[in-house]
């Protein structure tokens, strides 16, 4: 085990004179903190003490039960009890490993991939077997070969790709849906920025074009999600939908973790989504987020060298830049350091050695100014190393 480089960054990064394009932060000035609050006081005086009390190790009942809501439609039926509360879902990726995973087990992940889910998996001995990935997200050519590795998992962010910022497509979808099942793999999919799209159509989920209903075979896709890219990082509320049986084995280990997902936090959560607050936010952070994205390809366009090229994401927070090929991401980071701006090398992400000449840049965090001056910053860098 090693320490996430990113978030050894952020403790660089989060400094006020720094310009950030590193760590995945939403923009902490849009958050509602005056509606966080007075929901605050809400859950206190109408729960007191029992906000407050140990609870249920699956979630409190009410969020379950608005989370299969929100997610069935009439041909897609979530019950309560394919629903569990976590402490964000970078802890669903860890429990999902601890309960799926043997020494030696094939995980399938895209190449690149998010790189928190390999250091929750490497512990486990996890085999990351790589497929390659373009601009419609995975391959399935290459997804085919990867299956013939007999993977206990397929592992893949099918929304805004952290860090390539890339969709799967519904073609793609559909394939990876029946070519998984055919290979008796899990799939995991990672969906934490489905809410912030740009522009485009919203495309139906792995979860959905499986197929979890009650009448009927349960999934074998693992669908994640989480408040933090919608409301707020710091209150550690994400979630699994999943087969009622995997869900029960989640519980159990979640029980040896943690016991449970903060009960406060969970009771202000809900109360805030029926308020509506996420029908206020969300549209505000996608109309920012968009700006911001503009803004950073714009200044790519403008100060990056010529033979560079870079994703053009349709939602999200992030997009991969491409360098040319003598050029090093984590040799350059020192003197971006420097001069004060920080991203994240693009080798990180991925595997077998690629990458090196890539980096991965957020936009949601810093306002369209600060990300002008910061790319240009960055190019800067680039420029004396070239």
């Amino acid at each position: 085990m090693k320490r996430n480089a990113v978030r050894e960054l952020l403790k660089v990064a989060t400094r006020p004179d720094v310009i950030s394009f590193a760590g995945g932060l939403p923009a902490a000035e849009l958050f509602p903190v005056d509606v966080v609050h007075e929901a605050a006081t809400a859950v206190l005086r109408r729960i007191g003490g029992r906000s407050l009390q140990y609870s249920e190790t699956e979630g409190i009942p009410g969020l379950r039960e608005w989370l299969a809501r929100r997610y069935s439609h009439s041909q897609f039926q979530v019950r309560p009890e394919n629903v569990l509360i976590t402490s964000g879902s970078q802890q669903a990726i860890d429990l999902i490993g601890r309960v799926l995973l043997d020494e030696g087990n094939a995980v399938v992940v895209e190449n690149p991939t998010y790189l928190a889910a390999l250091t929750a998996w490497r512990p486990f001995g996890a085999k990351f077997i790589p497929a390659e990935s373009d601009g419609e997200g995975i391959r399935t050519d290459s997804l085919n070969d990867a299956l013939a590795e007999k993977p206990k998992i397929a592992y893949l962010v099918p929304n805004f790709q952290n860090p390539r910022g890339t969709t799967l497509s519904l073609e793609r979808r559909h394939e990876l849906v029946s070519l998984t099942r055919d290979n008796d793999a899990v799939v995991v999919e990672d969906d934490p920025y489905r809410e912030l799209r740009y522009e485009g159509q919203s495309l139906a989920s792995l979860s959905e074009l499986a197929g979890l209903l009650p009448a009927g075979p349960e999934s074998h896709v693992v669908s994640l999600g989480t408040f933090s890219k919608t409301l707020a990082p710091g209150l550690r509320v994400g979630w699994v939908i999943a087969a009622a049986e995997l869900i029960e084995k989640l519980a159990v280990t979640k029980q040896a973790a943690d016991l449970h997902t903060s009960t406060f936090c969970q009771h202000l959560i809900l109360e805030l989504v029926t308020r509506g607050v996420l029908e206020e936010v969300v549209p505000l952070f996608r109309r920012e987020y968009r700006r911001r994205r503009d803004a950073m390809l714009g200044a790519l366009e403008q100060y990056f060298p010529r033979d560079a090229i870079w994703t053009r994401p349709e939602g999200g927070m992030f997009l991969l830049a491409t360098l040319p090929k003598h050029l090093d991401g984590t040799a350059l980071l020192p003197a971006a350091l420097k001069e004060n701006v920080a991203f994240v090398p693009g080798e990180e992400f991925h595997l077998n050695g690629r990458g090196r000449n890539t980096l991965r840049l957020n936009f949601s965090n810093a306002s369209p100014e600060r990300i002008e001056i910061g790319i240009e910053r960055l190019a800067r860098v680039i420029s004396m190393k070239c």
